[in-house]
């Protein structure tokens, strides 16, 4: 599996790490060397733009922990028909967000600011994660956000199988690499239909 980001988003990714590069200055968002950002938090979102592709048209998507957007902005950019909530309890990355959504423009992504233990459920069809949490603790708040047959899709490294998956749910991973920074792996964690 190769992440490859779609030739039509370039112009608007690079307005995404220009304000980025902006923003950081002031705001010490991230602190990624500029040469790696692309990389890192766009070229790693793109990944899962092949697991996105069976959602229909209108459905939401919920990125947990979004940060300063990564992987939603990539996955709004792409898919415009559906809603992406960028989740998260940081002001300031939320502040960010919205920035990105006036200026890139991307109307269909929305800064949702809260805790997620704590939030109203989002209701959402689709969900993923980047290096936020281990897989109880994310699906755990998948249970609470996610409708009942809604798939989510954990960003990890390599390592991810010394995390649990907690009983009801089965994963399957989908291992990538990235140019410079290694192996990766996408776990998809389903609700499992035997209940084990």
């Amino acid at each position: 599996m190769e992440p490859r980001l779609p030739s039509e988003l370039n112009a608007a990714l690079g307005r995404f790490l220009v304000l980025l590069d902006k923003w950081n200055r002031t705001h010490a968002l991230t602190a990624l060397p500029p040469g790696e950002r692309r990389e890192e938090l766009l070229l790693d979102a793109a990944v899962l733009l092949p697991f996105l592709a069976h959602l229909p048209a209108g459905g939401k998507v919920a990125d947990l922990g979004t940060g300063m957007g990564c992987p939603a902005v990539v996955l709004a950019l792409a898919r415009p028909d559906l809603q992406v909530l960028g989740v998260d309890a940081s002001t300031k990355k939320l502040a960010f967000l919205k920035q990105v959504a006036m200026e890139l423009p991307v109307p269909n992504l929305q800064a949702v600011h809260g805790r997620l233990e704590d939030l109203p459920a989002l209701g959402a069809d689709w969900g993923t994660a980047k290096a936020l949490a281990p897989l109880p603790s994310l699906l755990g708040w998948w249970e609470r956000h996610g409708r009942p047959e809604a798939p989510f899709f954990a960003l990890k490294g390599s390592d991810w199988q010394s995390e649990s998956v907690p009983q009801g749910w089965a994963a399957s991973p989908h291992p990538y690499s990235l140019p410079t920074r290694g192996k990766r792996v996408v776990v998809e964690l389903r609700r499992d239909p035997t209940g084990s």
